[in-house]
């Protein structure tokens, strides 16, 4: 008759990441203000965009705004709600619970970071197909595209989670909106850095700036934009690392 040995140990990373994300996931796609960042608000300001520049006769039309908004639904969701997410989490107790566990902070940040690029799939469907309902006519560079979102997902989600980790929960609130909006308007995420004339070299080196124009250059010019994805890459290491290092449980 065979003895029944206890082997107690943690379940793999990979598998503690994937438990990570499914949940993490479920849980955007279920509440309300999250769906609300992630999908009404870009399509709303692609269709305002859209009009709006036909109506004053701007120079900007919708294969413009269709890859700024898209690079705009990646930010709202990676940075905004997930700090503000993470925020309520630490104040409920939620992330101290998880900081018992044998999930480690980088395990955490990947699994954030693998549940975002879920819901960021359904909202390209969603802007992709009110895009084309508008008249866009893509040319699409797929691997630009596939880099532009996933450098620039670990670079929002780990500047999202380092305020989230830093800040009190209503700090991190308004922290996170009032960055959203000042990179919505001013940092050539919608609208291209041409259109913001000398500054426009500036906001290039922004996360949003290379963002957006790394999506654009994928999208309308079927291009790689290297120097863009360098800059996100530069930004999601550098802000990875910090928040791995600095992160608060509580």
């Amino acid at each position: 008759m065979s003895t029944f040995t206890p082997a107690p140990g943690a379940a793999p990373i990979t598998r503690q990441v994937l438990a990570q994300a499914s949940m993490e996931a479920r849980l955007m796609l279920r509440n309300g203000e999250q769906l609300l960042l992630a999908v009404v608000i870009p399509v709303i300001v692609l269709v305002g965009g859209v009009q709006g520049a036909e109506r004053v006769d701007l120079s900007y039309g919708v294969d413009t705004f269709v890859p700024g908004v898209l690079a705009l639904a990646v930010m709202s969701t990676s940075f905004t709600a997930l700090a503000i997410a993470t925020g309520f989490e630490r104040r409920y107790g939620v992330i101290k619970r998880l900081g018992t566990s044998p999930l480690s902070r980088t395990s955490l940040l990947a699994g954030k970071v693998l549940a975002l690029l879920v819901v960021q799939l359904l909202q390209a469907m969603v802007i992709s197909g009110v895009g084309l309902a508008l008249g866009w006519e893509p040319d699409v560079a797929v691997l630009g595209v596939a880099l532009a979102v996933a450098l620039g997902t670990v670079a929002f989600a780990s500047l999202g989670l380092m305020v989230a980790g830093a800040l009190r929960a209503e700090a991190t609130l308004a922290a996170a909106n009032l960055i959203y909006l000042l990179l919505m308007a001013g940092g050539a995420v919608v609208l291209p850095a041409s259109a913001y004339g000398s500054f426009g070299d500036v906001v290039t080196y922004l996360p949003s700036g290379a963002l957006g124009e790394a999506m654009r250059a994928a999208l309308i010019d079927a291009a790689i934009a290297w120097r863009h994805l360098v800059v996100l890459l530069v930004w999601g290491t550098g802000a990875a690392l910090v928040t791995a290092r600095t992160f608060k449980w509580e």
